[in-house]
């Protein structure tokens, strides 16, 4: 028996369509019934029933070798795997491995006109709500995770694919093409900025995500701002600098408070609010001088400070056209009340009361559509993502641009990703044609919220391989709860433990942002966790002030 896998996996995708995934490894035995696959990995024997129920309407067929197999579904309900031993045995097993599953659809009666399988780029909880979207879309047949983390692979998601060097194009290129990858979606911003979607666009293959030329506008704040000046969008005053003397005398000019910026990639911890003089010295001292964030600090930017309200715009861009998703905002600082150092987020919400539809029409038009013009003129076409971090000044009541991220933000993705009801495949698939025009988006009316716990210590140094348990008990403590997983792995005795610093997002959708808020925090209060914490007060400036007693 040719190919190899990982996990089983059996389901339907929309009410009246279905999907099977099968996947096979050399030393993998399958027998199906009505209710169960038994299978043999590697002399351990394992059997699952998967359904809550009876089996699916409809027919799924899959090849193997020579040999082609046809399955016949019965009934109804959508499948739940239900067992941590059953997902932490899958992934060790997959461990072993040296290639995927052959995954094959079953087409149900309301097909898509074109079906695609997907690899997405990254391993973190962004990816993980992408991937949890994508299953769910009706035009996708199977999805690819690389790496992925032990989440994914336990939740059924996606396919991961822990061996695939995604630093190595040529690497992806060749899993592309022997798995017929038709869409490539790439979650992280140091592969877009490092060139990965340059690669895979010249291959032939449909890459969500911009060129390392347009990427730029992540990778160097200096050419984001450079771009800003030219095509007249809002953004704060600002010079750079690589010179501290030059950078500090400027500094003393303008007084604080006052901003400084690492110009290159910094894990988003590149940003210091200086509050005094001392302190936005310290900050191009730490840059320039002391070199703490490497080449991304050997130049700076020194802005001005703007008050008011931060709120996330993201669009989906094909090169000429953008069409905005729903708001979010997100909480970048560690501590309750927004306090302490900048993390890469530690909640979010959607939608984002203070990004009126007034507002949001705002940004388009004076941020978002002028920026993909330009960058068309410039002849880097940018297409992905353009995630618009804006400040809604206090004094203006207008949004001008913080700063632009090239990829979907985490943790709003996850809000976004459980309130989206498009097909994300087919979409993404038409931004990457240029075909975005005239596209629109469906989106839940419910509400979501996400909230991050993470590793104690974090954004500063962690302890790493501490036990986490009762997730499964977590996600079924409310309605419309769903966890990510973004630094987690399995040990030898199949517990989940903690590996990042941001490890978990647990996200609820809720009829408005109350209710979304208490089922989150029902189900963080559910999971025992003793190295990791958490905010309380996710949601605080749209919501009345609600404390949550236990600390994890």
């Amino acid at each position: 028996m040719v190919g190899s896998a990982t996990t089983t996996n059996l389901g339907t995708k929309r009410k009246g369509m279905t999907f099977t995934t099968l996947n096979l490894s050399p030393s993998l035995k399958l027998v199906t019934d009505n209710n169960s696959f038994n299978y043999d990995c590697f002399g351990s024997q394992f059997s699952k029933s998967f359904l809550s129920s009876k089996l699916f309407l409809g027919s799924s067929s899959f090849s193997v070798g020579t040999l082609r197999f046809n399955i016949n579904h019965q009934s109804s309900a959508r499948h739940h795997i239900n067992s941590s031993r059953w997902s932490s045995t899958a992934f060790r097993c997959f461990a072993q491995l040296s290639e995927p599953s052959v995954s094959v659809h079953g087409h149900g009666s309301k097909g898509a006109s074109e079906r695609v399988i997907v690899l997405v780029i990254g391993g973190g909880g962004r990816e993980h709500a992408l991937c949890y979207a994508l299953q769910r879309s009706p035009s996708c047949d199977a999805v690819f995770c690389a790496p992925g983390n032990a989440g994914i692979s336990s939740s059924g998601n996606a396919t991961c694919i822990p061996d695939l060097d995604i630093s190595d194009s040529s690497a992806v290129i060749s899993f592309c093409r022997k798995w017929s990858v038709g869409l490539v979606v790439v979650g992280p911003e140091a592969p877009l900025v490092s060139g990965l979607a340059n690669a895979l666009v010249k291959a032939g293959i449909p890459t969500f995500g911009p060129s390392a030329e347009a990427a730029a506008l992540e990778g160097s704040k200096n050419f984001m701002k450079t771009i800003c000046d030219k095509y007249g969008i809002p953004t704060a005053k600002y010079q750079t600098f690589s010179d501290a003397s030059a950078a500090k005398q400027y500094i003393k000019e303008q007084g604080a408070p006052i901003v400084i910026k690492a110009d290159g990639l910094a894990a988003g911890k590149g940003v210091i609010v200086a509050m005094t003089l001392e302190e936005a010295y310290e900050a191009v001292d730490s840059m320039l001088v002391e070199g703490i964030f490497g080449s991304a600090g050997c130049r700076v930017i020194v802005e001005e400070f703007l008050e008011g309200e931060e709120a996330s715009l993201f669009a989906l861009v094909d090169g000429e056209n953008a069409i905005p998703l729903e708001s979010a905002q997100d909480h970048k600082r560690v501590g309750d009340g927004d306090t302490g150092p900048n993390t890469g987020g530690m909640g979010a919400y959607s939608p984002a009361p203070v990004l009126t539809k007034e507002l949001q029409s705002l940004a388009m038009e004076s941020i978002i559509l002028p920026t993909v013009k330009g960058m068309s003129a410039e002849g880097c076409k940018f297409v992905g993502v353009l995630y618009a971090g804006l400040m809604i000044e206090k004094k203006s009541g207008f949004p001008k641009l913080i700063e632009y991220n090239v990829r979907f933000g985490d943790p709003e993705c996850q809000v976004l990703m459980v309130r989206l009801e498009s097909d994300l495949a087919e979409v993404l698939l038409a931004a990457c044609r240029g075909e975005l025009k005239g596209v629109s988006l469906n989106w839940s009316p419910e509400s979501a919220m996400v909230v991050v716990m993470a590793s104690k210590g974090y954004p500063g140094s962690y302890e790493k391989g501490t036990m986490i348990q009762n997730l499964e008990e977590a996600e079924h403590v409310a309605p419309s709860v769903k966890i990510f997983h973004a630094g987690t792995a399995i040990d030898s005795n199949g517990n989940f433990i903690a590996t990042g610093g941001r490890v978990l997002g647990i996200t609820a959708k809720g009829r408005d942002l109350e209710e979304a808020r208490d089922r989150a925090y029902q189900a963080v209060e559910e999971i025992n966790w003793l190295g990791g914490f958490y905010r309380q007060d996710i949601g605080w400036r749209a919501l009345p002030q609600k404390q949550f007693a236990r600390n994890a």
